[in-house]
């Protein structure tokens, strides 16, 4: 049984059983209405290639192929017969609508900037980390408002992706072409109704989402000011 620890302040992430893919997925789809579909994954059991038919995918085994991503649901039967199907197939959240979106950054930005932010007292939600990218979630926002906040600022970090309506992004503990998925930031609960400050029992909530305008008003300060007018959030 091997461990997969997390960087700084991040979840270990224990693989162990057929069973961790089947119950992350329901943890997803059922306590927190989530979306989700299992990703292509690869043509055997730790290699490094894709199941898709592309010799030169871009994203080995991370991204939805059959089922597409429009048979992403929060139904438990359904998710059940995926993963017993295909028990170490990639976890898939479809990203927008009433579940979580993102903002990613290439893994060394991203390392840096957790550290910038924690500094700054920036309350962040759960971060999904690969070897390659970190994935900050963010409370749901649609692309008109995301298009209307860009345009409103001067500049932002190139290195920055958004994961809004009709995109996808992978959820621990999945294995990509890339290497394992962990929560760099585990998901915390947000508080019951009526008992503020009170954390419900783990999995039982959504996890609570920060702004995607907080963040990426954030991100942009944080990359600024680096020596030479560059920025810090460069890679």
């Amino acid at each position: 049984m091997r461990e997969i620890p997390g960087r700084r302040r991040g979840l270990r992430f224990r693989r162990s059983g057929r069973h961790a893919q089947l119950e992350a997925a329901l943890t997803c789809a059922t306590s927190w209405q989530w979306p989700v579909l299992p990703g292509v994954g690869h043509t055997a059991p730790g290699a490094r290639d894709c199941g898709c038919p592309n010799p030169d995918c871009a994203v080995p085994g991370a991204h939805p192929f059959d089922p597409d991503l429009l048979a992403a649901t929060t139904d438990e039967r359904m998710v059940r017969w995926w993963w017993t199907n295909r028990p170490g197939a990639p976890l898939i959240m479809a990203t927008g609508g009433r579940a979580p979106c993102a903002v990613s950054l290439p893994a060394l930005a991203g390392a840096r900037a957790l550290v910038a932010l924690d500094q700054m007292g920036v309350r962040l939600g759960p971060v999904v980390a690969t070897p390659t990218r970190w994935s900050l979630l963010v409370a749901p926002y649609s692309l008109e408002r995301l298009g209307e906040m860009l345009h409103a600022k001067d500049w932002v970090p190139s290195s920055l992706r958004f994961h809004g309506d009709g995109g996808y992004l992978v959820l621990p503990p999945s294995e990509t072409g890339s290497g394992p998925v962990w929560w760099e930031r585990g998901p915390a609960p947000s508080p019951r109704p009526g008992s503020p400050g009170a954390d419900p029992a783990p999995g039982t909530a959504p996890p609570w989402l920060p702004d995607v305008g907080a963040v990426v008003d954030a991100l942009v300060e944080a990359s600024t000011g680096a020596p030479g007018g560059g920025s810090r959030l460069a890679y």
